[in-house]
């Protein structure tokens, strides 16, 4: 199983916890199975990166606890939500405006730190509007479980533990062609456009917001 991580630098000796508590699943050494997703991730602040390429036996990989929230037979966006909001830095006017929603979705957080890696989705940079403008009610639930379900967002590892990184071994870095420059903006364009095409929908009856969801909960208690 060959696995990439986009950087500037070279990282032959990949450790735990290195990045931004911040990020999606909080501090974890991330990296993708897609090699272009990659390149681009290594050059997105518009200088060359690396990509430090990785292999793993399949074998060593399935001894590992994985949390797979691809798989939508057991998790939901709402799980996806959720995670995202326990890690990421919100200001406070936004936590104060949303305060019963973020509430509510704390019952479908799931403690990523009981994993040695954990398999979802990206949300960085502008597709983490996404989630937010559901939390605050702009967004309906059926459309970002359409972004959610489609896989535009790419997918992410997050090796959460020292067994997971110790079963990687290091094969060797590549530095990212000049093509790339820029490639990253372009995908946070389009997520813009994307969102901004769905806000500019009217409000449909026929379609769920987080208003009713935490209603419908209510209502069975």
């Amino acid at each position: 199983m060959i696995i990439y991580h986009g950087s500037k630098h070279i990282i032959d000796k990949p450790v735990t916890g290195g990045s931004n508590p911040t990020n999606d699943y909080g501090p974890s050494f991330y990296m993708t199975l897609d090699l272009l997703s990659a390149k681009m991730w290594a050059c997105r602040k518009d200088e060359l990166g690396v990509v430090n390429k990785y292999t793993i036996r399949k074998s060593d990989f399935m001894k590992l606890k994985i949390l797979d929230l691809t798989d939508k037979r057991k998790y939901s966006v709402l799980n996806w939500v959720a995670i995202l909001i326990h890690f990421r830095k919100l200001d406070q006017r936004f936590l104060i405006n949303n305060q019963e929603a973020i509430d509510w979705l704390r019952q479908y957080y799931i403690d990523v730190s009981q994993y040695d890696v954990v398999i979802g989705f990206r949300a960085d940079d502008s597709y983490f509007r996404f989630p937010k403008e559901f939390i605050s009610g702009g967004l309906a639930y059926d459309d970002l479980e359409n972004v959610y379900q489609l896989g535009d967002l790419g997918i992410q590892y997050a090796f959460m533990s020292e067994k997971a990184i110790a079963s990687l071994k290091y094969v060797s870095s590549l530095e990212c062609e000049p093509s790339f420059i820029g490639k990253y903006h372009e995908a946070v364009s389009k997520a813009n456009k994307q969102l901004e095409d769905l806000l500019d929908q009217p409000v449909q009856s026929s379609k769920t917001y987080i208003i009713d969801l935490v209603r419908k909960s209510y209502d069975k208690r």
